[in-house]
């Protein structure tokens, strides 16, 4: 998920929290890091200036209360104003699993509307829908067989007419189809990819639409398109009105942010976005959990869901406790280390971590790095009492010369795993003392508070 801003905005975090004091030099030298990693994921020249001359006068201008520091209240302004930037307000998308729910996809030839249909048939399967799946792309060879192949192994129909050309024909008979499926409560159509100026495909769209009735349609956009997201946003929503975007390929684009920062300029409701080849590489969208991971704040609610999601844990009711009263112990994150360790998309997994996302800045395998890490986290931990685990103070001195001797590791990696722990405790117990304080007052970023405890 955009890993050269992340990095770049984390060790921006880490220059402020590691000076001395905050003054109008460290400020200009922050304005001047937070526009290079802007203008290097391809955000807008104007959006990157009027947001670096917010951030600058916020942080020495503001009046601050006693009990914020200066330091807190400049991670707080970034925060806001990068929240700001790319979309500002969290906006799920809500559908009746009580009544039929209709979607329609559409999208640029290449933008990933495919597999983003079938992303997103597992996401909702998940969440108990009944899922049908209508072929309407009729136009490019091999379009149904790649979606049947997609989506069929997670048990969810595709309705499809291999020699049918007219696309509009065949969601009239899939919609029928489904429709007298009584248990089907949301349909999702594909369509032809098309290009803003094809006006013949611009039309079928429209009357694919009018005739489908959709709850709510979907445009899929390549991020790697950075700001000509948002001429392209503009052009179907003129054709026909977009209810959602998704946005694909966030893991691999270098302009991911121009592509976030266009949309939003767009007024258009970013949904969910795509990190992943893999059926279940779908996140849906949400402007203050996304910041703060990228600062490297950590996602706690990302956290416990992705635990939920990716590694089937029945019970993850302790882990969400301990994040909430600051108490984490070795123990706790070892368990679910060793679920995390049988798993793919660790790294997505890691980064959400408060205190330990940060510390992975820079590294270029993510994925390599974190199974590499957390291999040695659960050898360590493994060679440790039941006091060591719930007590991590108590490790010191000959404890850590034991340790490193039964896990085969040495006494350094033993050291740095508690130092990486003892970032994150510390880091939550900072986040859960500053809960509840909102707007210019300083605190939690605003949506982050309930996460924290009562």
């Amino acid at each position: 998920m955009l890993e050269s801003l992340s990095s770049s905005l984390r060790k921006t975090i880490l220059k402020v929290r590691g000076a001395p004091i905050v003054d109008e030099k460290l400020i200009n030298e922050l304005i001047q890091d937070l526009e290079n990693a802007l203008l290097g994921t391809d955000v807008n020249l104007d959006l990157v200036l009027d947001i670096s001359q917010k951030v600058k006068k916020r942080a020495l201008q503001d009046q601050i209360p006693m009990a914020v520091s200066r330091k807190n209240y400049t991670i707080k302004v970034i925060y806001d104003e990068l929240t700001d930037l790319l979309g500002k307000r969290y906006a799920p998308l809500r559908l009746n699993p009580n009544e039929l729910n209709i979607l329609m996809f559409i999208g640029i030839q290449g933008s990933g509307k495919t597999t983003s249909i079938g992303k997103f048939a597992n996401y909702y399967q998940k969440r108990g829908f009944k899922v049908g799946v209508i072929g309407g792309d009729t136009f490019r060879p091999g379009a149904l067989a790649q979606l049947k192949q997609y989506i069929e192994p997670i048990g969810i129909e595709v309705y499809g007419e291999e020699k049918e050309k007219k696309a509009i024909n065949v969601i009239k008979n899939g919609l029928k189809h489904f429709k007298e499926k009584k248990s089907i409560n949301l349909i999702l159509i594909d369509t032809t990819g098309r290009h803003k100026e094809e006006k013949a495909l611009i039309k079928e769209m429209e009357e694919i639409a009018k005739t489908a009735k959709p709850t709510e349609i979907i445009l899929i956009i390549d991020a790697s398109i950075g700001q000509q997201a948002q001429a392209q946003a503009d052009a179907f929503n003129r054709a026909t009105p977009i209810g959602s975007i998704i946005l694909t390929k966030m893991d691999g684009s270098a302009k991911g942010g121009g592509a976030l920062s266009a949309v939003a300029i767009t007024g258009g409701v970013i949904r969910f976005y795509g990190e992943g080849e893999k059926i279940q590489d779908l996140v849906e969208f949400n402007p203050t959990r996304f910041v703060g991971s990228l600062l490297g704040m950590g996602d706690i609610e990302g956290l416990v869901e992705s635990v939920n999601e990716a590694f089937g844990v029945e019970d993850t009711a302790e882990l969400r406790d301990a994040f909430k009263k600051g108490k984490l112990t070795l123990r706790h994150f070892k368990t679910q280390m060793e679920t995390a360790n049988k798993q793919s998309s660790l790294g997505k997994i890691v980064s959400k971590i408060p205190g330990v996302g940060g510390l992975m800045a820079g590294h270029t395998d993510l994925e390599a790095e974190s199974k590499e890490s957390v291999k040695r986290f659960i050898a360590i931990c493994s060679a440790m009492t039941d006091e060591e685990l719930d007590n991590a103070r108590i490790i010191k001195g000959s404890r850590i010369q034991r340790i490193a001797r039964g896990s085969g590791t040495s006494p350094q990696e033993v050291k740095l795993l508690l130092q990486q722990f003892n970032q994150m405790s510390k880091q939550l117990k900072v986040m859960r003392k500053m809960r509840g304080r909102r707007g210019p007052q300083g605190g939690l970023p605003p949506g982050m508070e309930g996460l924290l405890g009562g």
